[in-house]
Order: C-alpha cells, then sequence, then structure tokens
C-alpha cells in the first residue's frame, strides 16, 4: 500500500512539473498560433467596441469564437477604455496581443506592444468626420418607399438570407428598394467588409490615376524591387493578382497572410520581401499581401503623408457621402488595403453603386474611363474568375451556372461579405454577415432570386422608379 502511495505522489509531483513547464513555456515562447489567434481576437474586438459601439464579449463569443478554430474559445480580452486598448491572452494568461484605436483611422494590431510607435504612426490631423443626413439615399440616409414586398419576403428566409445575416440592401434604379437586419444591427452599424476592402483600395488608387499620379503599366514600385526580376511587376500585375510573388493565403495556420495580419506591425514588410515564384502576369495567386502593396505605393504617390493619410477620405469617401466609413491603417501607417474597411451596408451600397455608374457621382468622373470596365474584365490567369481590378466575375461559378446576368460582377469578402453589382438590371445587391465558407453559403441564390422577384425592366413600377432617380448612370 505504501508503495501505492510513492507512485501515486510521484506522478502527482511529475505532473505539476509538467504543468508548470508546459505554463512556462506558453509563457516565455507561446507557439506563434496562439499569437495569431490572440492577435485576430484583439484587433476584432477593438474595431467593433469602438468603431461599431458593440460589447466585448457579445463580439468575443459571436466574432471570434463562435465560428472559428476552438482554441479560440480560450481567449479572454480585456478593453482598456482609458488608454483605447484592448488585450486578448490565451486562457487569460498566455500569448497576449494587443490593438490600439486610433480616431478616425480605426484599431491596429499591435503585436510588438509598441504602443508609442503605433500611436505615432497615424497623423494627429485626421479627416474631419461627416455627418449624415436625412436627405433620400443616396444623398442621405433616408428611403422614400415601402420595402417591396415580394423582395422582403425573400430577405426574412434564412435559406436565401444566409446563416448569420446581419445586414441586406438591395439598390434598384439608384434607390434602396429593400433592406433587412439581423438582431442586433441596424442601418447605422458599420460592419467590415474583409476583402471587399481590396476593391475599395482599387478605386482609392483609381482615382490617383485620373489626376496621372500613376497608371497600369508603371513598373520598378518599390526601392527594394530596383536591382531585382521584381522592378518588372506592372502595377496592372498587382491589381490582377498577377504579380508572381509567393503568398500563403492559407488562414487555418500560420501562414503568410496571417502573420501579416496579426505577428508584424509593418504589414507591408513580408509580401515587399517575397520572393518571385513566376513571372509577371503568368499565375493567377490571390493575395492579400499584393492588396497592401497596393496600399503603399498609391500612398507613396501621393505626395506628402499627411496628405496620403486622408486620401481615401478626401478623394471618394466624402464625394460619395460615405460618412460611416473608417478605413483602418496597421501599427506602422499603412492603409490595411487588403481587409480592414468598416462601413454601414447603406455606404456599402453607395460604392456598389457608384461602380454600376462606371466610376461617375453627381455628374463627376472621379475614375478614368475604362477603369470600372478592367474590374469587370476577367484574367486569363484566373482563368476567367478574377478580374483585373481588385473584383469576382466568378466567385463560386460563372454567372451563367447560377442563372445570373453576364455582366454581374462582385465584391466578395471572408465570412459571407459581398456586393453584387448588376449593371444590365441597374442593381446593387449588399449582403454582410458572418457566415464561414465550411457553411457553403452561396450569394448567387440570394442575387438570382431577387432578380425573380423584382419588376422586369420596362415594366410599369420600373418606370416609375426610374422617374425617381437623381444619379446619373453609365
Amino acid at each position: 500500500m505504501r508503495f501505492v502511495l510513492r507512485i501515486l505522489k510521484a506522478l502527482a509531483l511529475l505532473l505539476v512539473l509538467l504543468v508548470i513547464t508546459a505554463a512556462g513555456w506558453l509563457f516565455i515562447r507561446p507557439p506563434e498560433l496562439l499569437s495569431v489567434g490572440d492577435g485576430y481576437a484583439a484587433k476584432i474586438v477593438c474595431s467593433n467596441v469602438f468603431i461599431a459601439g458593440r460589447g466585448a464579449e457579445d463580439v468575443l463569443h459571436d466574432d471570434v469564437q463562435a465560428p472559428g478554430n476552438p482554441l479560440l474559445r480560450l481567449v479572454r480580452v480585456s478593453v482598456d477604455r482609458d488608454n483605447d486598448r484592448v488585450t486578448a491572452r490565451f486562457m487569460g494568461l498566455f500569448a497576449p496581443s494587443y490593438a490600439l484605436y486610433r480616431g478616425a483611422f480605426g484599431c491596429a494590431s499591435v503585436p510588438d506592444g509598441n504602443f508609442e510607435a503605433a500611436a505615432n504612426a497615424a497623423p494627429f490631423d485626421p479627416p474631419a468626420k461627416m455627418q449624415a443626413n436625412d436627405a433620400l439615399w443616396p444623398e442621405g440616409e433616408g428611403i422614400d418607399n415601402p420595402a417591396d414586398g415580394k423582395v422582403a419576403a425573400l430577405l426574412a428566409d434564412a435559406g436565401v438570407a444566409g446563416p448569420a445575416m446581419r445586414a441586406i440592401v438591395v439598390v434598384r434604379n439608384g434607390r434602396i428598394v429593400t433592406e433587412a437586419y439581423g438582431p442586433g444591427f441596424s442601418a447605422k452599424t458599420p460592419l467590415i467588409g474583409w476583402s471587399m476592402t481590396k476593391t475599395v483600395n482599387a478605386a482609392v488608387l483609381g482615382r490617383l490615376m485620373l489626376g496621372g499620379k500613376i497608371s497600369f503599366d508603371d513598373d520598378n514600385l518599390l526601392a527594394q524591387w530596383k536591382n531585382d526580376a521584381r522592378a518588372r511587376i506592372k502595377v496592372s500585375d498587382l491589381l490582377g493578382m498577377e504579380s508572381g510573388l509567393a503568398f500563403n493565403e492559407d488562414y487555418g495556420d500560420v501562414a503568410d497572410v496571417t502573420r501579416m495580419l496579426y505577428l508584424d506591425p509593418d504589414m507591408v514588410s513580408l509580401p515587399a520581401n517575397a520572393p518571385m515564384e513566376a513571372a509577371p502576369g503568368q499565375r493567377f495567386r490571390y493575395s492579400s499581401g499584393t492588396a497592401v502593396l497596393l496600399s503603399r505605393i498609391w500612398m507613396d504617390r501621393v505626395g506628402n503623408a499627411q496628405a496620403a493619410f486622408s486620401y481615401p477620405h478626401d478623394a471618394l469617401f466624402s464625394p460619395l457621402g460615405m460618412t460611416s466609413a473608417v478605413f483602418e491603417l496597421d501599427a506602422r501607417g499603412t492603409f490595411a488595403g487588403s481587409s480592414y474597411l468598416y462601413a454601414t451596408a447603406h455606404d456599402w451600397a453607395r460604392f456598389g453603386q457608384f461602380l454600376l455608374q462606371d466610376g461617375v457621382w453627381n455628374g463627376q468622373r472621379l475614375l478614368p474611363e475604362g477603369f470600372v470596365g478592367a474590374m469587370r474584365t476577367p484574367t486569363a490567369a484566373s482563368n476567367g474568375r478574377y478580374t483585373q481590378g481588385q473584383a469576382w466575375l466568378a466567385p463560386g461559378g460563372p454567372s451563367a451556372a447560377f442563372g445570373l446576368p453576364e455582366d454581374t460582377f462582385w465584391l466578395t469578402g471572408h465570412d459571407g461579405q459581398s456586393v453584387a453589382i448588376v449593371p444590365s438590371a441597374n442593381l446593387v445587391v449588399v449582403r454582410l454577415g458572418l457566415t464561414p465558407s465550411r457553411l457553403d453559403y452561396q450569394p448567387q441564390v440570394l442575387l438570382k432570386a431577387i432578380l425573380a422577384a423584382l419588376p422586369q425592366p420596362g415594366g410599369p413600377q420600373q418606370q416609375a422608379g426610374s422617374q425617381r432617380q437623381t444619379q446619373p448612370q453609365p
């Protein structure tokens, strides 16, 4: 009996030593996967608390833990409102990661904990905040007609709207005809676009093209590429995701994309130092790193840092009346053009309507002629799925396979974000939510149902709607 007790005591001691050793290892040198998870949690909670005004625990549970890796369920967060910071720790103890709120420029992941550098990277003179008004959308936030009954019924069908839908806005002939929101969300809630940000970032670059400061054919884009093969990469190669740069976009592990977003305070560093794996224009590789490079390139072309920080607001958001738009900077002062634009569904719809109108707003051309055309033109290397302008033609399969008009093109983003643009139907459909890809939701189902339910072009209701329209059409 004594022998058995000694064995049990020895095993208990061994177990304690193993726990202490494991805890020390997690504390001193945590695995990168835990740091990525904590960085993701801190960033998402920060943006939703400070930009969208949501509760930290709700965001942690609904946005971070419910749809993600099971390890994320062990992450705990704390919000320091006095210093505008969020801290996330695995089990409340290990692999601390941080995010910092910087007003008009939203939140930034601060993986190195250098809050001073992150604060100094954002300008102290942000663009003035725009105020929404009650005029009819898109000039303001007003809606002038009751919801279309057939379309409203569709949006109430979870099988059509998709799991965890947060916002749907349907725009026909330049006016909102129907909208719907999930529990806890409204027309005033800014929501993340994830990779839809890429298309907006491309439009910001397009504004510079209109002023002659950059072109599709420009090469020698970064100083560090000057003396190697990367000097041949053109702006057009980056816009079409055909740069030839290696980049791993796998979100299931510690890959280039998660390392860039959550482990590196300077998001430009990793893609700027990526090796070539193919000649420019020869291979399609979807890459969030490419979009961040485009941000850095257009910011450098603006002329000075302060003007670059204000440029998205001054050149795009203000003219379009996107009063809610928050385009976030990384911890070293580059716009996160791959992922981080928050805006209300009404403002995402404004951007979609802007593209529907070929880059013209209130009679003023804001994008060069042909720029939106590039967003609708497929690249050969992507087998017709992606376009020459950071948008999609066939995100889940060709439009014809879903019975959709051939001129349909898309903004799409992680977890079920989409803006469908159908010029032939004069239609824009925004769908935002938290719908992981594993659920196999396809927004084409929603778009097809809406097209079938709306009055056909030339019908009495359609003509009446056209007469109310105030925005110019392409």
